[in-house]
């Protein structure tokens, strides 16, 4: 892990505020949705990026009934539901 010397303080909340020079570094914009993860005591933000629920994939989603499916996904269930 990097450490980039910044430390921030939490409000009465509970919430931080991502220095600009981070979130520029890092293409996180107003309203992008982060994940959170806890690792080893650590606490990890990722900025959100919806995925394909069977390969990871991120590329040609669809959204089904909440659910994010990529077409290649799509086209090899049919393959091999016969369609």
């Amino acid at each position: 892990m990097k450490n980039t010397g910044m430390v921030r303080k939490l409000d009465e909340l509970g919430r931080i505020t991502l220095p600009m020079e981070l979130r520029k570094n890092m293409n996180i914009n107003d309203k992008d949705q982060l994940e959170i993860f806890v690792e080893n005591g650590t606490v990890i933000l990722r900025k959100y990026e919806p995925y394909d629920v069977f390969t990871g994939s991120t590329n040609n989603l669809i959204d089904y009934f909440g659910k994010k499916v990529s077409r290649e996904s799509i086209i090899e269930m049919a393959k091999i539901a016969g369609i």
